[in-house]
């Protein structure tokens, strides 16, 4: 007979899988540039349609043919930027040297925090002074929740997007010709780029270990339980505990989770070209600008993606895709 081989389903190098700690990603990781720019940027997921475009992969059957290629559509509203922070090498790690706060802030940032009134650092030469000290130029942004249509809420979210490329001069020069403006997606982002995207995954509560670990239903019932989708050995007598290793319920889903190398294929301003007939389900009109992204993003619809410039990218990186036509058929299922 064939031997069996039926590994467990799903790495543990997730573990432990509990919640996220907040739905705005967190970042650890920005690809370094030659020219100042910001590292990246976020937008709201509003869900898929497909492209006909002409396939343009190296060595492809289908090279030079049309072909329908499956996009995530994210509606990208200009962040703000509300402030300038400068950070020092300090104990093997950074922390703020100075910052600087813009003068005409939105009022929907009191939403979410407080802002400060006296921070060092309050005038540009402040920052200027610091020279050599400084270790890190970033920025902090918030969204503009209130111009998306399909999202119900109006605090903003806030997070720090760093300047990369160049001297630290120039990054602060240029993160302070940022401060107090709004900053669009097309300044961050080119045609064709590859990109990742960080988005918290699509929660399903507490769940057995037959879906969250992929393990196999006994095929008699378990001795003295008399359930058949539990664990049938929790492990030996010795050591007396549980390992960590053993598959059992909890947390599945609502985890960050991060995509390598997706494809920006398309950025519109006009939400009327994509948005299908009836809206998308569960989301509504595309208002504001919005990008098409080759495949599919972590997250269910209304959830904040994160994005940043690809940090292994690859050799076959390609030109802009050539689009034929983007889908607006209707996703109601009519």
């Amino acid at each position: 007979m064939a031997t069996i081989h039926r590994p467990r389903r799903g790495s543990l190098a997730y573990s432990p899988r509990k919640r996220a700690k907040s739905e705005v990603p967190r970042i650890r990781s920005w690809l370094e540039e030659d020219k100042a720019r910001i590292a990246g940027f976020a937008g709201y997921k509003a869900g898929m349609t497909h492209v006909m475009m002409i396939d343009d992969r190296p060595r492809s059957l289908t090279e030079g043919m049309e072909i329908s290629t499956p996009v995530t559509v994210l509606e990208v509203p200009p962040m703000n930027v509300v402030a300038v922070r400068a950070y020092e090498s300090y104990n093997g790690g950074l922390r703020p040297a100075g910052e600087l706060w813009a003068e005409n802030l939105s009022p929907e940032l009191s939403r979410a925090m407080t802002v400060p009134k006296k921070t060092r650092g309050t005038a540009p030469g402040d920052l200027v002074a610091l020279g050599d000290d400084i270790a890190d130029v970033r920025v902090l942004v918030h969204t503009n929740p209130t111009l998306v249509s399909g999202i119900p809420k109006k605090v903003p979210e806030i997070m720090e997007m760093p300047i990369n490329g160049g001297s630290m001069n120039d990054r602060l020069s240029f993160a302070q010709t940022l401060l107090g403006q709004q900053v669009p997606i097309s300044s961050v982002f080119e045609l064709g780029d590859l990109m990742d995207t960080s988005a918290v995954t699509k929660g399903k509560g507490t769940q057995g270990p037959v879906r969250r670990w992929g393990i196999a239903m006994a095929k008699r019932k378990h001795a003295r339980t008399g359930k058949v989708r539990h664990v049938g050995n929790l492990g030996p007598w010795h050591p007396a505990h549980i390992s960590w290793r053993v598959p059992q319920l909890g947390q599945m889903g609502y985890h960050q989770r991060t995509e390598y190398n997706k494809r920006l294929m398309f950025i519109g301003t006009d939400g009327s070209k994509i948005t299908p007939d009836g809206g998308f389900p569960g989301y509504g009109v595309i208002k504001n600008q919005y990008i098409l992204i080759k495949g599919s993003v972590p997250g269910p619809i209304k959830r904040l993606v994160r994005m940043r410039h690809a940090m292994r990218p690859g050799k076959n990186f390609v030109k802009a895709p050539e689009l034929l036509h983007v889908s607006q058929e209707s996703k109601q299922g009519v």
